[in-house]
């Protein structure tokens, strides 16, 4: 059995503590994405992160191993070794050239969505005027797809995600949404866009942010309650967990450099509140989510499909690339 978490954040900084990741993995996580940069971010900044996760995963290889199969995950597990891959959260940092991709794959970046919130030259953020993919989105599309990263469609433009799923050749995934039916947020997801998911082979990974989940403290009954929505809907092999967890670490600033405005990312007018941040789910609610998704009705095996092998399907079909990331050095 494999505890897949498609998405948490440290801080964008190469100085992170790692000691959020060992809290997972000591709560049952076997496996776990983190993000190295958004839309907001500079490729600058991103590369520094990239460098300093990397740097202390290759530090500590009886904690961590950076990993590019499924493969490699199921023997991390076996060695006692949390399983770490990284998600890049936009297109902006690909600087318009489709080739950057084979680049962020080698360094061990292997889930991408295309646009953060809003639209850049790629994709549409979910906060945005709709355009749709535009030409270059096809081609980084072709590019993901050709490099073996997942393809995510967690904070883009509804009628944008769908034609990126219509355009992917491989399955794809929301690492971190739920579903808007639950409650009517922006970020989440309509039954459309899990229908369309599902139709590519992909799983929507629940999120356990407090917006997203409409209520203010979430816990492992909450995150169950949306997971067995998408299973109802779309049947169970489509649904997965991504609690999207942000870890704060006070003393550092990783705000991105230049003029960086909240407010744009984050618009008031989709419901966001600077004065009232979010709630997360703790580490710990893991420990809680066999039970819960059974009190939702689930047998054991279908927890399980939830809480891993859903997602290890679908990256062992996509994580093909011809050039495997480069270990951690």
């Amino acid at each position: 059995m494999i505890n897949w978490d498609a998405h948490a954040c440290l801080p964008q900084h190469p100085l992170a503590d790692f000691t959020p990741v060992r809290k997972l993995h000591a709560a049952g996580v076997n496996y776990v994405s983190l993000n190295v940069g958004a839309d907001m971010n500079p490729v600058s900044q991103v590369m520094s992160v990239i460098a300093g996760y990397r740097a202390t995963i290759a530090a500590e290889p009886e904690h961590y191993v950076l990993v590019s199969s499924v493969d490699d995950i199921i023997q991390a597990a076996a060695d006692g070794r949390m399983a770490v891959t990284f998600d890049l959260e936009g297109s902006m940092p690909l600087l318009d050239q489709p080739e950057m991709v084979a680049l962020y794959a080698q360094l061990g970046v292997r889930q991408m969505h295309f646009a953060y919130n809003r639209n850049n030259s790629v994709a549409d953020g979910c906060h945005d005027v709709a355009r749709g993919l535009t030409p270059l989105g096809h081609r980084m599309v072709q590019a993901v797809n050709d490099n073996g990263i997942l393809m995510d469609c967690s904070h883009t433009g509804r009628q944008c995600s769908l034609e990126i799923m219509e355009a992917s050749s491989k399955p794809v995934i929301f690492s971190h949404a739920n579903p808007y039916t639950l409650a009517q947020h922006g970020r989440n997801v309509t039954d459309e866009q899990i229908r369309a998911c599902a139709a590519t082979g992909g799983v929507v990974c629940v999120s356990g942010l407090s917006w997203f989940l409409g209520s203010a403290q979430p816990n492992a009954d909450d995150v169950s309650r949306h997971a067995a929505y998408i299973a109802d809907l779309v049947g169970v092999r489509h649904a997965g967990i991504g609690l999207d967890i942000c870890f704060q670490q006070p003393g550092l600033d990783d705000t991105p450099p230049g003029e960086f405005d909240p407010g744009h990312w984050w618009p008031a007018a989709a419901g966001y509140n600077a004065d009232k941040p979010p709630s997360f789910t703790p580490p710990e609610v893991w420990r809680e989510l066999p039970a819960a998704l059974r009190r939702t009705g689930m047998s054991d095996k279908e927890a399980e499909l939830v809480l891993g092998r859903n997602m290890m399907r679908v990256a062992q079909q996509v994580w093909s690339c011809p050039q495997a990331p480069a270990k951690a050095a």
